[in-house]
């Protein structure tokens, strides 16, 4: 392995995303991460579409690197290998409902007393304590009760999710990061520790200005399409053939008479109601029209060499083909192809993070199920072969 976190050994007893993308995420900064999936079934995503020739590209996307070992836990055999893997790991993680883990013996308590020194993250909906600990949730269920979804999608439509699971994907970048937060304090004072990561509040968290909006007026925020709350224009707008958004800023350097020359409105920049991003926000219904049918006037890529040219921020709205051969996606190296058991090569999106000195990439092709197994328990383990055969054959792993 290489990257910042190499020598760093990390316990995976999640599946489907939030802890998968925590723990890929980990994977590809270096660390070691065996993944612990049930004999036979494997991690639910394995049976997920969209597939590539039969393989799941769901579990290709946010499994790389790591290792697959099987075993049946609920079992007091399969119980004490995960406490043996436990002691001689650094970090576990787990996305089980809370009380899961300690109904089977390997709760933090009983974990801790094996490795004192062990970081234990449990990624749930709505964390291991309130009046939700024992519900089970999934990504639309913490995006709706998170909020997200009331402030997404045209006023006065109705609530819509966000076209990425960022209920998972939130939570499973700040329990990475704990996760490390954790791993630096323990170098101080030589304890591991329990990380609780509540989705639901990793969203609410997320809500930045809406919640302070909420908090400092006491009017509730709704749906505003792409528009931003305070400055305005900030937003999408139709193009001659597709369309484009535009943020123009207030404040020493406003940017409003530059985009007014732009759209060959200049009467507007002296305007009282259109002033400042507030006032103009006030006042969006009588601009909007006039807006938007200047806006009209040019293709996306005649506004955006425009604008870039004044300074005043910019960009295509990019369907998802565009995205992966963006010229900057290209250069930056975002999709890179890794190797895969079956398939040879498979393309995924990359690390988008770069370290200068010790830079993290993807470290190698996901796992098949068990593929590891026998390597992991003879070797991590001390496991003779005749153990590790007697236990498969007991359907322990």
């Amino acid at each position: 392995m290489s990257g910042p976190l190499s020598g760093l050994h990390i316990l995976d007893l999640t599946r489907v995303l939030a802890g998968p993308f925590c723990t890929m995420l980990l994977s590809d900064l270096g660390a070691e991460v065996i993944k612990v999936e049930q004999p036979e079934v494997g991690d639910l995503t394995r049976g997920t579409g969209p597939f590539m020739k039969g393989e799941s590209y769901y579990f290709i996307s946010v499994n790389r690197g790591k290792k697959s070992v099987t075993v049946d836990f609920s079992k007091e055999e399969g119980k004490e290998i995960v406490l043996g893997m436990a002691q001689r790991c650094d970090v576990l993680v787990e996305n089980f409902v809370p009380g899961t883990m300690a109904k089977w013996g390997l709760g933090y308590e009983a974990l801790r007393q094996v490795n004192p020194r062990l970081i234990y993250c449990a990624i749930s909906g709505f964390g291991q304590t309130g009046p939700y600990a024992g519900r089970p949730a999934l990504d639309v269920v913490v995006q709706a009760m998170g909020g997200i979804m009331s402030i997404t999608g045209e006023p006065g439509g109705p609530p819509v999710r966000p076209g990425s699971s960022l209920g998972d994907i939130v939570a499973g970048l700040y329990a990475a990061t704990a996760i490390l937060a954790a791993v630096y304090e323990r170098d101080r004072s030589g304890q591991g520790q329990m990380v609780d990561v509540p989705m639901m509040d990793c969203q609410v968290a997320i809500l930045e200005a809406a919640i302070g909006r909420y908090l400092c007026t006491g009017e509730v925020p709704g749906p505003l399409g792409s528009r931003h709350p305070t400055f305005t224009p900030f937003q999408a707008f139709r193009t001659a053939d597709s369309w484009v958004v535009a943020a123009v800023v207030g404040g020493v350097n406003d940017m409003w008479p530059l985009f007014c020359s732009a759209i060959g409105h200049v009467e507007m920049i002296d305007d009282p109601r259109f002033a400042d991003g507030n006032l103009r926000t006030e006042h969006y219904a009588e601009l909007a029209p006039i807006l938007e049918a200047a806006m009209r006037g040019k293709t996306t890529d005649e506004w955006v060499a425009e604008f870039t040219e004044m300074g005043i921020p910019c960009g295509p709205v990019n369907t998802i083909d565009r995205v992966v051969h963006d010229p900057s996606i290209q250069a930056h190296g975002m999709i890179v192809d890794i190797p895969h058991n079956s398939l040879g090569t498979v393309p995924v999106v990359g690390l988008p993070v770069a370290l200068s000195r010790t830079p993290g990439r993807p470290q190698g092709a996901p796992p098949d199920l068990g593929q590891h197994t026998k390597e992991v328990l003879t070797g991590l383990l001390r496991y003779s072969p005749e153990k590790v055969a007697e236990l498969q054959r007991k359907r322990v792993l």
